[in-house]
């Protein structure tokens, strides 16, 4: 079990080592991952400003289970809703009022309906940062100076060395291809740059 852990711990830690390249705009960056996404490579990642529509598909992403997550945590809210109507009004003080019944669903609906939104708001939030592992003080991108302008002007694909496909040398060159403008190589060492093989014989 704990090897386990630690082998998952290991492997998160290892996402963002690989290459990262940084391409001109959104179009050619889309282009990019589904040229290599036909050559065969799987782990990829990408990094915008903004969002890019069709992106999640072009990576062959698969549906997020956040959406799962916050309907249990919404039926959750509900039934503690129902449970502390019920709990209030029929067992703990209850009050006869011109003989209507202790507990009914209706004028109990405002409680539960709270209830349940702001169960669903809190599961979002807490399984969102779960989910992608925030917060996160360290990433090996981090290292480098041309990821700081991903929340700018910037538009990065990120390849990682867990991939089968994945041969420095190789897939720098498949980047080069697709129209990286620059390519570099991230570790926990640090970040350098990486020339494709072609553009060591053309100089």
């Amino acid at each position: 079990m704990f090897s386990a852990i630690k082998n998952r711990l290991a492997d998160h830690a290892n996402q963002h080592v690989g290459l990262l390249a940084e391409f001109s705009d959104p179009g050619s960056l889309m282009q990019a991952v589904k040229a290599l996404r036909k050559r065969g490579y799987s782990r990829l990642d990408t990094f915008s400003p903004f969002a890019i529509h069709g992106m999640d598909k072009a990576i062959g992403l698969g549906t997020s289970l956040l959406g799962y997550i916050v309907f249990i945590g919404g039926l959750a809210g509900c039934a503690l809703g129902v449970w502390l109507q019920w709990w209030t009004s029929a067992v703990s003080y209850p009050i006869n009022i011109a003989n209507k019944p202790l507990f009914s669903v209706e004028p109990s609906m405002p409680i539960i309906f709270e209830l349940m939104i702001l169960f669903s708001a809190l599961t979002a939030v807490g399984a969102m940062l779960a989910l992608n592992a925030l917060p996160k003080p360290y990433n090996p991108l981090f290292f480098s100076k041309r990821f700081a302008r991903a929340t700018d002007d910037g538009f990065f694909l990120h390849i990682q060395e867990t991939d089968d496909l994945f041969d420095r040398a190789a897939t720098a060159q498949a980047l080069s291809e697709e129209g990286a403008l620059a390519i570099e190589y991230v570790s926990h060492e640090g970040a350098e740059d990486v020339t494709a093989p072609d553009s060591i014989n053309e100089t």
